[in-house]
């Protein structure tokens, strides 16, 4: 969606009207050139003729100021498709004309020339400038819309619109689905539920009849989110129906209406995040605990993003040759350490040995069982909201053998010394998101609190389940390893995925590390990791 005034020049369904730009004054217009436009050009010029005459015999006035330009108008040549909120536009600025006030027309008239169309290559949106079919009218910017899908939809159905760019359309203008229910009331022995339809305003919700409504999931997500706030306020003040059961108590119904809300904002968030990921795991969100939506500043990301001034080297500068990287001298042999696989894809080698796997370069296939860590997740995880107090979590949704990969750590690159002046902020607000990479150096650290992917969410435990290990693909650079996580036992479906933030826990030798750097009077976070060996707290 175009801002105010900027997809009209030169956007579908709209042509611009010509202006008559005055002559200056002591100057008369030139007669046509001959041809099909003569006898117009002559009658023009005999009309300004005789309108000069006339106002020279009139009394002298004050000089005139320089003419300015008139404004562009922007005529409808059919119904615009998408509503707009317009500001007041100003003295040469393009105003829209009302598309009724327009009639429909087969060829201009003769002293008008249409506009001129854009050129197929230049763009309209995405902050760029439109030119318009006069070179002397200022250019309008097009930039995208930041109003949801949903909001564009229900302003388009409430003013009777169509846009097919949105999908609405005059096949489905009026159509009406059920998008969540509101409340809940019984008249004359009829159950009615107040609807609120998809792509249409709260205005327009109804009640409507039990009997009328397909919609069975929606029923039973209605009575259970009744149900759920009903058993909360228990154990306090009881808020239950009404005596006569025929009604809702407002506060039961406005929960439900959150809650309804809540879910819907899941949903887009989880459809999100699955077109963001390049892993296999599919990515699942879920709250059945409070009315918390979505975080609002975090962005998902799938490898490293550099802050200003880092250089990410992504490509390796020798590969192996080998046919069967199991029995042949690979990457690995070549850097000095194991093989970290064995034929299950499982990492045998200890905690706090590097990971070397075949690279780019490699002339190994996909397949290469010296590839795990580059392949992404390969579980379904989901992103949930915890009933200990720790906020989101992440559970597994399918059952993951011991020493097998399961995540990778990532986030913003930032220097130590940036991370030092983050952590403080980070202590304040009892948030951890800081991974030193000090393999071998200490002179950069990974931040994931605003960029990260599901290892964002991951909680402690003083007893996790996850253990840490650097591994080096494409960037060789030891003082940039890549973070992987991998299960250190068997996880059943359904148990959250934890990593000790300070990496002393299973028997853990490297010097690997979360925020490591001098305490300088910095806030403790308090750990509720709930474990028998808990510390007590997280840094």
């Amino acid at each position: 969606m175009a801002a105010a005034g900027a997809e009209a020049p030169g956007g579908e369904g709209w042509r611009a009207a010509p202006r008559t730009v005055p002559c200056p004054p002591g100057k008369l217009p030139k007669p046509g050139k001959p041809g099909r436009n003569a006898r117009a050009g002559r009658r023009a010029t005999r009309r300004d003729i005789a309108f000069r005459a006339t106002d020279t015999a009139a009394p002298r006035r004050a000089p005139r100021a320089p003419p300015c330009p008139r404004p562009l108008t922007l005529l409808a040549a059919r119904p615009a498709r998408c509503p707009q909120s317009l500001p007041a536009p100003g003295p040469c600025e393009a105003r829209p004309a009302p598309s009724a006030a327009v009639p429909r027309t087969r060829r201009p008239s003769p002293r008008r020339r249409p506009a001129q169309k854009p050129h197929p290559s230049r763009p309209l949106f995405g902050g760029t400038r439109v030119a318009t079919a006069d070179p002397c009218a200022p250019r309008a910017w097009c930039v995208p819309c930041l109003v949801s899908l949903d909001t564009l939809q229900e302003l388009c159905r409430k003013e009777k619109l169509t846009c097919k760019s949105i999908g609405i359309t005059k096949r489905n203008l009026n159509n009406y689905e059920v998008e969540y229910l509101c409340d809940y009331k019984v008249v004359k022995d009829m159950e009615y539920y107040l609807v609120k339809w998809k792509g249409w305003p709260d205005s327009t919700n109804t009640w409507e009849p039990l009997q009328n409504l397909k919609c069975p999931l929606l029923l039973q997500q209605f009575s259970n989110d009744k149900h759920n706030y009903l058993s909360q306020v228990k154990k306090g003040k009881a808020v239950t129906l009404k005596e006569n059961h025929r009604a809702l108590k407002p506060a039961v119904a406005e929960y439900i209406v959150k809650k309804a809300k809540q879910r819907i904002a899941l949903q887009r968030w989880q459809d999100e995040l699955n077109r963001r990921k390049t892993h296999k795991g599919m990515i699942f969100v879920e709250n059945t605990v409070d009315l918390e939506g979505p975080p609002s500043d975090f962005y998902y990301i799938n490898e490293y993003k550099p802050a200003p001034g880092i250089s990410l080297v992504n490509e390796a500068t020798f590969g192996c040759s080998c046919t069967d990287c199991f029995f042949e001298k690979c990457c690995p042999a070549e850097a000095g350490v194991l093989l970290a696989y064995n034929k299950n894809q499982q990492i045998k080698i200890p905690p706090g040995t590097p990971i070397y796997e075949c690279n780019s370069r490699c002339q190994c296939g996909p397949d290469c069982p010296n590839r795990i860590v580059q392949k992404g997740t390969q579980y379904s995880l989901c992103i949930f909201r915890t009933s200990n107090g720790c906020g989101w979590g992440v559970k597994t949704l399918v059952k993951i053998k011991r020493m097998s990969f399961v995540m990778e750590y990532v986030g913003e690159v930032i220097t130590s010394e940036e991370a030092e002046r983050r952590g403080q902020l980070y202590d304040n607000k009892g948030i951890t998101y800081l991974f030193d990479l000090d393999y071998e150096s200490d002179e950069f650290t990974v931040d994931a609190a605003r960029y990260g992917n599901v290892s964002h969410f991951v909680n402690h435990s003083c007893d996790p389940n996850l253990q840490v290990f650097n591994v080096f693909i494409d960037n060789l650079d030891t003082r940039l390893p890549r973070i992987a996580l991998f299960s250190t036992r068997t996880i059943n479906a359904g148990e959250e995925l934890t990593f000790d933030y300070q990496m002393k826990g299973s028997g853990d030798v490297s010097s690997d590390s979360i925020d490591h750097s001098p305490a300088k009077k910095r806030a403790r976070t308090v750990c509720k990791c709930g474990a028998v060996t808990c510390r007590g707290y997280l840094n």
